[in-house]
């Protein structure tokens, strides 16, 4: 067990690559204001053009094998991710507030920054979430405003993370990219020819990720306002005013789609990232 945590740790944490990490606008792969711009548009774009052409369905047989590969490739980085936040967090953090507080001007280096970085670019990924649901013929009545809402916002999110250091995305990164551990799994199963009975328990999961995010984020407000301050606190107003979008428009759909009186699962499953 020691030799496995000493890996985890070397592999997660301490890498040359992960250790010395820096985000420098306009130097680092994907930090520049237009690379941002650029991506969001071209994503919205190709979005609402392929979802409004003619185009024939790929067949199931061809897009299966695709969506199998796609959810376990994002399966196995959400896992990384979570693994890799949380000890670069017990490693680094003198003590809890600075989990929730960052101190003011903190630099976006060393690990911590590594980690918000891949989940920057694993937002990016995702956008082929879209994709595959536009080229399933029986899959693209899953293509909501709340889908492509949330897969443009949270792209924007994460870069304002790095952009200003912003303090409490440590706790908001691990409880997201475990969420989708198993979301990724569900899907990925489902790509499989297995459907999961635990889909309406994966959807209380993201609610409740959600409310525990304001939680975190009430305490960070607390924490801003009885000490030196926090790290990014710009950055804190997007993000309230994200969560708080996201979460009416997730329990709108969770309402329509898991109604109290009845114990139906429902076929119309969504990909919230």
């Amino acid at each position: 067990m020691m030799h496995i945590s000493s890996a985890l740790h070397y592999w997660l944490v301490h890498h040359p690559s992960i250790l010395h990490f820096s985000w420098t606008q306009g130097q680092t792969l994907g930090s520049s204001p237009l690379f941002l711009t650029l991506a969001v548009l071209s994503y919205l774009f190709l979005t609402f053009l392929l979802s409004h052409l003619p185009l024939p369905p790929i067949q199931p047989s061809l897009l299966k094998p695709i969506s199998a590969v796609h959810n376990l490739a994002l399966l196995i980085f959400s896992l990384a991710m979570s693994l890799g936040c949380s000890l670069s967090t017990l490693s680094h953090a003198p003590d809890f507030r600075w989990i929730i507080c960052l101190p003011p001007r903190t630099p976006p280096t060393g690990p911590l920054f590594f980690w918000a970085y891949m989940f920057y670019l694993s937002k990016i990924l995702e956008f082929v979430d879209t994709l595959l649901i536009i080229a399933s013929e029986s899959s693209r009545r899953r293509l909501t405003f709340l889908h492509v809402y949330h897969h443009a916002a949270v792209v924007i999110m994460c870069y304002i993370w790095l952009q200003t250091s912003q303090s409490l995305f440590p706790v908001v990164l691990v409880t997201n990219a475990s969420v989708h551990v198993l979301m990724y799994a569900y899907y990925l199963s489902c790509a499989l020819g297995m459907r999961p009975k635990w889909k309406r328990l994966l959807t209380e999961c993201q609610i409740l990720q959600f409310m525990f995010s304001f939680v975190a984020l009430g305490m960070m407000l607390l924490y801003h306002f009885t000490g030196i301050g926090c790290s990014g606190v710009w950055g804190w107003c997007f993000n309230v005013a994200f969560y708080s979008s996201l979460l009416a428009l997730f329990l709108d759909f969770h309402a329509k789609n898991y109604p109290i009186a009845t114990l139906k699962t429902t076929k119309n499953d969504y990909k919230l990232s």
